[in-house]
């Protein structure tokens, strides 16, 4: 029996959706583990991601361009992450728990800024 490691056989799709992934990636400039630095823990971050990202799903965004699952380390330990694009990154702050006051002035500053158009 012949095992195969390399395969001659370029698919088209494959080679498509890998180059988008990694275009998309260049523009995720943010990691959900920076918001450990604002005060929130990992708990509420991961929380916060989840309901960026369904609200990434109701309002129709390609969740490629903006959420990608990574690994970061910190303090010499492995942790789940995710890459973030800055509307990602504006939208997991912006639902995260609200008894934070790092997301109560982004969601004040944010509102302030949407009124005076």
């Amino acid at each position: 029996m012949e095992i195969v490691i390399f395969s001659n056989e370029n698919r088209l799709a494959d080679s498509i959706s890998h180059f988008m992934d990694f275009y998309y990636s260049l523009r995720l400039k943010y990691l959900a583990s920076d918001l450990l630095e604002q005060g929130l823990s990992p708990k509420q971050i991961s929380e916060a991601v989840v309901r960026a990202i369904n609200v990434g799903k109701a309002s129709r965004l390609d969740l490629q361009q903006h959420f990608k699952p990574v690994f970061s380390g910190i303090d010499k330990q492995i942790i789940k992450d995710c890459k973030l694009s800055h509307l990602a990154y504006c939208l997991v702050l912006m639902n995260a728990d609200v008894d934070l006051q790092v997301v109560g002035d982004f969601q004040v500053s944010v509102l302030q800024q949407f009124l005076r158009r």
